[in-house]
């Protein structure tokens, strides 16, 4: 008699519900970002992404694979933030403006696509080849300072703002992004170089009307670089009083400010003696 034992082998494994799977939760974040947000699907894509600390690209090689309790943990404490109003720069802690990356942070505005166009405007003023005062008047983050600085590296570029704060973070993005020529001094618009004279200067100052119901949906960001004045010209009105000191013979100035505002803010110029100017919608 033949009698061949047989050995029933089991294989241990740990079967992940299907809700911690990352196609499962990317459409479950998508569908709840989107009373928040109008990227909700980005959105999601970009948080998970840093949770689990990955490109965006795995997510789309590995829609089946589970998120451990850790990974998962951090991702909805992320969308919390998100749902809760937070804007993503804050919660990445990064943005993008001008193909920099620049660190942001509660101290500063988060630059917006739109003001790109303050940037280009600018630099068709700067001389490529030869050497130019720039000044940006409330730098935050030092988005345009530094776009500014990086396409005309012959310039001497000076950016102020009167948050420590901010001029903290602006310098550590002209550090991380390697760019020399380019200075930061704390004060309050122009009081930190009254005795100096620039070829450029350019501001994304404060233009909101502060009864503006827009600013709801803007309250993670600081209200001080939000509004100004119940017109929203007041800092205006400072940049139009004090700039024309500081510039030379030729010399530009570029303000951005509210689509509405293009009558209030040439006339506030003509008051203070501004010539030849124009306004460009973004």
């Amino acid at each position: 008699m033949y009698a061949k034992r047989t050995h029933n082998h089991s294989l241990d494994r740990t079967i992940m519900p299907d809700h911690l799977q990352i196609s499962a939760i990317l459409e479950d974040a998508t569908r709840r970002l989107a009373t928040v947000s109008d990227s909700a699907r980005l959105d999601a894509e970009l948080l998970l992404a840093r949770a689990i600390d990955m490109p965006r690209s795995y997510l789309f090689a590995h829609p089946d694979e589970a998120l451990d309790e850790l990974a998962a943990a951090r991702f909805d404490a992320a969308l919390e933030r998100r749902l809760a109003g937070e804007p993503m720069a804050y919660i990445t802690g990064v943005r993008e403006f001008w193909s920099l990356e620049l660190m942001v942070t509660p101290a500063t505005l988060v630059p917006r696509p739109e003001t790109e166009l303050l940037v280009d405007l600018a630099l068709r003023e700067i001389p490529r080849h030869a050497d130019s005062d720039v000044l940006d008047l409330g730098t935050g983050s030092g988005a345009i300072a530094l776009a500014i600085a990086k396409e005309r590296p012959l310039s001497r570029v000076t950016a102020t703002d009167i948050s420590a704060e901010a001029l903290e973070v602006a310098r550590q993005n002209a550090r991380q992004l390697e760019i020399p020529n380019i200075e930061f001094i704390a004060g309050d618009w122009t009081q930190p170089v009254r005795e100096r004279t620039f070829n450029v200067i350019v501001s994304n100052p404060p233009y909101v009307c502060s009864g503006d119901d827009a600013l709801d949906a803007l309250h993670c960001e600081p209200r001080s670089a939000l509004t100004a004045g119940e017109d929203g010209l007041d800092a205006i009105r400072i940049l139009a009083r004090d700039c024309g000191a500081l510039l030379k013979p030729g010399g530009v100035l570029l303000i951005e400010h509210g689509a509405e505002q293009r009558d209030g803010v040439a006339a506030t110029l003509q008051e203070h003696g501004w010539s030849d100017i124009a306004c460009h919608t973004d």
